[in-house]
């Protein structure tokens, strides 16, 4: 059996909180796979409920409870969700990944992306961000703007609108697509249907 595969863009409050859950509620670790949330909506012509400035309050509120119960702070960014979108976070990644901290890079970005009002749409943020994940910021710094880096970006994000995935967090477990935080449990019972 593939691996499972969980694929998260930063800008997303459940996607941060799948984040600090996925690993321990799928009985095998997937595999973590940032993409550019924005290309999907495009892709897809949808715009996502946080763009619903007058309905979003109860949606807000059930990302607050869910990341209270998991100890995590959730502070909006400033200008959330259009203005504190970023792809620098997700190139920086790609950075991350080759030096093998991807979790902690992306744990890291989240919780500052949610933590403080300037999140991390600037490079600032995303250099503490690598900082505190334990990357070397000038790296980063130095190669986030790189093309390669830019294109690896962009082919995840195209494999995953390839695949039908429609929003963020999604876990892939074969060929079924768990969209939502509230599937990671789901996404687990079809893991260990797959692996028994």
């Amino acid at each position: 059996m593939s691996e499972p595969v969980f694929y998260y863009d930063f800008n997303s409050p459940f996607a941060y909180v799948a984040a600090h859950r996925v690993d321990d509620v799928l009985p095998v670790r997937p595999r973590w796979q940032p993409i550019a949330l924005a290309f999907l909506l495009i892709h897809h012509q949808r715009e996502p409920w946080s763009f619903d400035v007058d309905g979003r309050a109860p949606t807000m509120r059930d990302c607050e409870r869910r990341a209270s119960a998991l100890g995590l702070p959730l502070q909006w960014p400033d200008g959330w969700p259009r203005e504190s979108y970023s792809l620098l976070p997700l190139r920086a990644a790609v950075l991350a990944e080759r030096a093998g901290l991807l979790r902690e890079f992306s744990r890291a970005a989240f919780q500052r992306h949610f933590g403080s009002p300037a999140g991390i749409k600037e490079l600032d943020g995303v250099l503490a961000a690598a900082q505190e994940a334990g990357l070397d910021p000038e790296e980063v710094r130095a190669h986030v703007g790189d093309d390669d880096v830019k294109l690896e970006v962009k082919a995840a994000t195209e494999a995953a609108i390839d695949l039908g995935v429609f929003g963020v967090p999604t876990v892939q477990v074969g060929d079924e697509l768990f969209w939502g935080d509230d599937r990671l449990e789901e996404a687990a019972a079809a893991v260990e249907v797959t692996t028994s």
